[in-house]
């Protein structure tokens, strides 16, 4: 199971960063996503990084603002989020895969393991 935290209430034009963490492992040779999911749409991929070679894969909606990374210890990743827009308002889950190819083509279906969520709320 994974563990986000970092969600929190801003304003527009505010920054959060969120953490995503499996207790006990390493993301070694994992595809991490982060997914969105606001009240009555559905989830939403946003980023997702690929821990053995480093590659990141942003939706258009995010890009530029957003940035995916993992820690050298490979133990937790990082979604640091800037410009905030009302719009980012949702709860954000991590997801971890270990048998993948191409994050840029992964959906939420493709994602075995699952945090429980952190609420981000930005206000205008």
């Amino acid at each position: 199971e994974l563990v986000e935290s970092g969600g929190g209430s801003v304003q527009a034009g505010g920054s959060l960063t969120l953490s995503c963490v499996a207790p006990g492992l390493t993301f070694d040779q994992y595809a991490i996503g982060w997914f969105r999911q606001a009240p009555g749409k559905e989830r939403e991929g946003v980023s997702s990084i690929n821990t053995i070679d480093g590659s990141t894969h942003y939706t258009d909606s995010v890009k530029g603002r957003f940035t995916i990374s993992v820690d050298d210890r490979l133990t937790t990743v990082l979604l640091q989020m800037n410009s905030l827009k009302p719009e980012d308002t949702a709860v954000y889950f991590c997801a971890a895969e270990v048998v993948f190819k191409d994050i840029a083509t992964m959906t939420a279906a493709d994602f075995d393991t699952w945090g429980q969520g952190t609420q981000v709320t930005v206000s205008s």
